[in-house]
């Protein structure tokens, strides 16, 4: 059972582990500095910086670094305007508040 978790946790940690990025001489990315140049460069549609972020890190390590900046962007708006997360939330997406 221990060394079911223990592989389950390893493939976890394997999947969010950095890559060295080959455009930069020995270093790597951290997951959220991936994230915050993936998204902004997503914003002002720059497809350059899109690949260079997609490529210093796993997809899914990219994927969990988006989730958590788009977490905590919400939950900055919506104290700022005195709103709940949903419904900061549905307006970013231009929903219909329920």
């Amino acid at each position: 059972m221990w060394n079911r978790l223990r592989e389950s946790c390893a493939g976890v940690f394997r999947s969010l582990r950095l890559e060295p990025d080959s455009r930069k001489e020995g270093g790597t990315h951290n997951l959220f500095e991936a994230a915050a140049v993936y998204v902004s460069a997503r914003a002002t549609d720059d497809q350059d910086r899109i690949d260079e972020a997609s490529g210093w890190v796993s997809p899914e390590a990219l994927s969990f670094g988006v989730s958590e900046l788009a977490c905590r962007a919400v939950l900055t708006l919506a104290r700022e305007r005195e709103e709940s997360p949903q419904a900061v939330a549905r307006a970013l997406l231009g929903l219909p508040t329920t």
